[in-house]
């Protein structure tokens, strides 16, 4: 299909399933952070359950063509998994600085970083039992996890990174089997440190995609605009993931007004364009979205594009994150039109 719509990963929490306030009066968690849940636990996974099957009919409704499960089942993005592994200590945490530089609690790895079993493969069978539509789901990446924790253990931090790019490969490796479509790799921390993800940070990508065959992609984006409000104009790590082995890269264009001249870099590659603005709560019009396609087309073919928001939609008041997703799928079809009108 010409540009297919899709979420990068997140939709909105329910607050009835989670405390909203817990969870915007922070920075993203990269320990377990079970007080954000209202939920007993002995219901949890039964509710998270049915806000997920709340998710994919939202983004159904929304009419969008690939469907995540909204990572409903998540405090952050990575912690769920990067707390699955053997190697760390999650009682006793450490601490990083995050990428605004404020520090955070995070796992201490005081051992060799092992996948211990599965940690998302039943969140896939579930999101494909419920959906007919191609799926997707996500993964936090090996540099990003390696920067999300404090290392007791190994002498190099690429070495960590590493041993976190056998664990990611296991995973994508099962959630393929188990009927994913798409696997995402989620590596914002390749855009705030490109020093170390210059030095180490693409090869432990491109080991934790060794030997994969199905359709994968990388996101790399400024944070999330509820916590990073200052965006750069341009991102100090992009031209290097041509050479990395995804099929698919994931940018946000709207709300650093990105050049976009920069997707001449990465040809050959898909594109999932960021082109919804998670900063502002005003619903864009689909001419608005429209016009942010376009603005690409000069510099990657259309079958090459995939239209989405600019970074995960988990901050955003539930009828906004709609709204916004209405607008895209309505935005993508005019710029389909108007390519199928000139065909």
């Amino acid at each position: 299909m010409l540009l297919p719509t899709s979420l990068v990963g997140s939709l909105p929490q329910p607050d009835w399933l989670v405390d909203r306030d817990n969870l915007r009066g922070r920075f993203p968690p990269r320990v377990r952070a079970s007080e954000i849940w209202k939920v007993p636990a002995a219901v949890l996974a039964e509710a998270q359950d049915d806000a997920t099957l709340a998710a994919i009919k939202l983004q159904e409704d929304a009419g969008l063509d690939i469907i995540t499960d909204g990572e409903i089942r998540r405090e952050s993005y990575s912690n769920r998994f990067a707390t699955a592994l053997e190697g760390v200590d999650i009682d006793n945490p450490g601490t990083a600085l995050d990428r605004s530089g404020h520090p955070n609690p995070v796992p201490r790895i005081t051992g060799k970083i092992r996948r211990k079993h599965a940690v998302q493969v039943e969140d896939v069978k579930f999101l494909r039992r419920h959906t007919t539509r191609p799926i997707k789901i996500t993964v936090p990446g090996p540099f990003t996890m390696s920067q999300q924790a404090q290392n007791d253990f190994y002498r190099h931090p690429a070495d960590a990174a590493l041993d976190y790019a056998v664990a990611v490969n296991a995973e994508i490796r099962d959630l393929f089997a188990a009927g994913a479509d798409i696997v995402q790799i989620d590596e914002p921390y390749m855009q705030a440190r490109p020093a170390p993800a210059e030095q180490y940070g693409l090869q432990a990508l491109n080991a934790a995609l060794e030997g994969i065959t199905g359709t994968t992609a990388v996101h790399i984006c400024f944070g999330y605009a509820h916590v990073i409000h200052e965006r750069p104009s341009g991102y100090s790590f992009l031209s290097q993931l041509r050479n990395c082995n995804c099929r698919q890269i994931s940018l946000e264009t709207a709300q650093s007004n990105l050049d976009v001249a920069v997707l001449k870099d990465l040809a050959g590659k898909k594109i999932i364009l960021g082109v919804v603005d998670l900063a502002d709560m005003t619903v864009e019009s689909p001419d608005t979205i429209a016009a942010r396609i376009r603005k690409a087309l000069p510099y990657a073919p259309a079958e090459n594009i995939i239209v989405a928001p600019d970074c995960g939609m988990k901050y955003l008041p539930r009828d906004v994150a709609f709204g916004k997703m209405q607008a895209m799928t309505a935005g993508a079809a005019i710029v389909r039109r108007e390519l199928q009108a000139k065909a």
